[in-house]
């Protein structure tokens, strides 16, 4: 097996090579503006925290006489120069701002990498991000103009920045994240087991060392990494998993199990979205129709704009873990900085909202989101149909049998996971405890933009359970691929009991902008779990990953005119603008 370890980082060293040497053509790809600057690097700067931890830095500079606007970039993720072969995809994104006039300063958060300090995810970043502010305004190159710019966790680090930020602190880019963390871990009230494991591996895994991504790390991340992933996330009780995925407990992946009250003092901490209304930097998010952020994006740019605030939101067709998210993200963020941070306030003549709508070669801008839109009912109906008639009087509801000890597996979708985004679903609709509901042909296309709502009339021989739902698109050819889904954790103080003791139950099945094809069938999936992304329900009101199984539920879906289930979803036709050029998908 070593040679495929080698085999793999020689063919990622050669990668990155033309990676770097072909950064004009890259440029020339993603659509910016022609370099103006050659470019000077510093590396290993010392920045020393008010409690006298030293954090530490690169500076990407022009070679140009006279300062600058700068981007800072706070990554728990290491500095190209910590990276090995993999730098130099760092290295080419800080060069591509840097040639067209910015400052780029990259530091390691603290406890990674050369950066001293104990890394504890989340609740260091304001404090240390504010003294690494006063720093940069306090240099000679600093033109009083900074941005803020980062994916995932280095797009989080941005909000405790700017709220309440310095008056020149004047535009950021979060790219793929949220103020609000604590949905992530908790979507409807179950454990995002999977997402939070892969992270918490990869945290382990590229750092073990300290100061450098050695070839021990690129070995154990890119090679072995799937194989140890493969077993822990099929641990049970999966509490322990991070000790199989790791070698020992991890004390945030514990405290994420554990401590899990939203409005508690650990979360109040580490969400920034009730502070959202005091950011006066101008805002610009990007999101991804499959990333894990989703449905915490827009909840940020609808608090944003409730506030007064006029954020712009560009969302992508990709997942979390897309190859071309930080390339996307590098192209919407120059503009941005152009625009605030350069005075080049005629690129702000774009609307607001722009997004891909998937299923097409179309994007759509509008004012506001979500869209207008038509709100266009799909009732369940016996016999596995979906159709816009309301289910007639009489149907037996539609019955399956979930197991913990063998639940239904996940497929795509919104994980951080290599496999993410939209798969073929057919294998997993193939299994007796997943419900489908397909309706019949298209007849013409039908354009989905906004938040997809799935209303549920169900009843289990247990009041602990979870209830999953799914919208896919059925191909002509049969390929069924999913397009949004969502699930809750339903308990005995969630939804309307009814009088027969079934429980009316609404799921957020997330937002999508998706074009279905005439000829195209709509199908909703429901089933009782999602393992590995979401951990398997025990079947009681056991703690999260306490309990290994647990013996299978009962559970039934009512869909008959006292129980009309049904899928509702936002129809938009003709009533956005639309760019015609096509785009890759």
């Amino acid at each position: 097996m070593r040679w495929i370890g080698w085999s793999l980082a020689g063919a990622g060293v050669t990668a990155a090579t033309l990676f770097a040497l072909r950064r004009p053509l890259l440029a020339r790809l993603l659509g910016l503006r022609p370099a103006e600057y050659a470019v000077r690097v510093v590396r290993d700067i010392p920045i020393r925290m008010p409690d006298g931890v030293t954090l530490y830095a690169d500076h990407y500079a022009p070679r140009t006489g006279g300062p600058h606007p700068t981007i800072l970039i706070r990554t728990p993720y290491g500095r190209p120069g910590e990276l090995g072969p993999l730098g130099v995809f760092e290295h080419t994104g800080c060069m591509l701002f840097a040639e067209r006039g910015y400052n780029v300063i990259v530091q390691g958060v603290r406890g990674r990498y050369r950066s001293e300090g104990e890394f504890e995810p989340f609740v260091n970043e304001a404090a240390d991000g504010r003294a690494t502010m006063d720093w940069i305004a306090a240099q000679p190159w600093f033109d009083g103009n900074l941005g803020l710019w980062g994916p995932s966790y280095v797009g989080y680090a941005q909000w405790g920045l700017a709220i309440d930020g310095p008056p020149y602190l004047k535009a950021i880019v979060p790219i793929m994240t949220s103020a609000r963390f604590s949905p992530l871990f908790y979507p409807g009230g179950a454990f995002a087991f999977e997402s939070t494991l892969r992270w918490v591996f990869l945290i382990d895994a590229s750092d073990r060392h300290r100061h450098n991504l050695d070839l021990s790390a690129l070995w154990r991340v890119f090679v072995v990494g799937e194989r140890i992933l493969d077993r822990a996330l099929h641990h049970q009780p999966y509490a322990t998993a991070d000790t199989i995925a790791t070698g020992a407990p991890v004390s945030f992946f514990q405290r994420w199990l554990t401590d899990t009250d939203p409005q508690g003092a650990y979360w109040s901490r580490v969400d920034m979205h009730r502070q959202l209304h005091r950011i006066d930097a101008a805002v610009h998010l990007v999101a991804g129709w499959y990333d894990i952020f989703l449905s915490g994006q827009l909840a940020d740019y609808a608090a944003l704009v409730a506030a007064g605030k006029r954020p712009y939101l560009t969302i992508l067709p990709l997942a979390h873990t897309g190859l071309s998210q930080p390339l996307e993200g590098m192209r919407e963020g120059l503009w941005w900085f152009d625009a605030h941070l350069k005075g080049k306030r005629e690129l702000l003549a774009r609307r607001p909202v722009r997004l891909k709508l998937m299923g097409s070669n179309e994007w759509h801008e509008m004012d506001f989101w979500p869209p207008p839109a038509t709100l266009h009912r799909y009732f369940l109906q016996p016999g596995r149909g979906l159709d816009r008639q309301p289910p007639p009087a009489a149907a037996q509801p539609s019955r399956f049998c979930y197991n913990p000890a063998d639940p239904p597996p996940s497929i795509g979708g919104a994980v951080l996971s290599p496999l993410a985004g939209p798969r073929d679903q057919r294998a997993l609709e193939a299994r007796s405890d997943v419900l489908t509901f397909t309706s019949p042909p298209l007849t013409a296309d039908l354009d989905v933009i906004g938040p997809v709502r799935l209303v549920l009339y169900v009843k289990s021989d247990r009041p602990f359970f979870d209830v999953v739902g799914r919208l896919c698109d059925v191909y002509p050819d049969g390929r069924s691929i999913n397009i949004c889904d969502g699930i809750i954790r339903v308990r005995p103080d969630i939804g309307e009991c009814q009088p027969d003791g079934s429980r009316r139950i609404e799921i957020d099945l997330s937002a999508t902008a998706q074009r279905f094809r005439r000829g195209h069938r709509l199908r909703l999936q429901v089933t009782g779990g999602g393992s590995p992304r979401w951990g398997p329900h025990p079947g009681d009101h056991s703690p999260y990953g306490q309990r290994n199984g647990g013996s299978p539920l009962e559970q039934s879906i009512y869909h008959d005119a006292a129980h009309p289930s049904v899928l509702i979803l936002p129809v938009v036709n003709g009533t956005v603008s639309r760019d015609q050029t096509a785009s890759a998908t």
